[in-house]
């Protein structure tokens, strides 16, 4: 069975090793990719989704983690980070929309936040998109790097 992991926020797909980030971009974390939000004067506030449904099983407000409860798919978990040292920011600028523990389906709005506030206050608001606990071999890429892509579009397949 294949985990389809939408996209968190709309922008342009990124791979993995081009996030300026080691921890990202050296796969410390896990395996992924990530998306690139709009910037801009006009683009503003957006929403974070869900990347897959299941448990809200860690929250901040920059970065969340949801396990699915599929049993098809095993305790598959995906971790978003919305954009790079934001944990600095401790919280400003950012609304969450859950709880830890609450349940979730794939494309709800978690978090709402302004990655142009993010690039002003001196960090990149590139958000990794992570499938924790896995290998590289277990993801294959559904959006095409470079391509735009919106929130909640399949953006890559998680085997189980």
């Amino acid at each position: 069975m294949t985990l389809t992991v939408l996209a968190p926020v709309p922008g342009v797909v990124v791979a993995l090793d081009e996030v300026p980030d080691p921890i990202f971009s050296d796969g410390m974390v896990g395996p992924g990719v990530a998306v690139d939000p709009p910037a801009g004067p006009t683009d503003g506030e957006i929403d974070a989704v869900a990347p897959i449904a299941g448990t809200v099983t860690s929250v901040h407000a920059h970065a969340f983690v949801i396990t699915s409860n599929d049993p098809d798919h095993g305790q598959r978990a995906v971790l978003v980070h919305l954009g790079l040292d934001t944990v600095q920011l401790q919280g400003d600028g950012f609304a969450l929309h859950v709880n830890q523990g609450d349940e979730v389906v794939a494309g709800q709005v978690l978090v709402s936040w302004d990655p142009n506030d993010v690039e002003a206050s001196g960090r990149h608001a590139i958000c990794p998109v992570i499938a924790l606990e896995a290998f590289a071999e277990e993801v294959e890429s559904v959006a095409e790097i470079g391509a735009m892509i919106d929130a909640g579009a399949p953006l890559f397949q998680l085997e189980s």
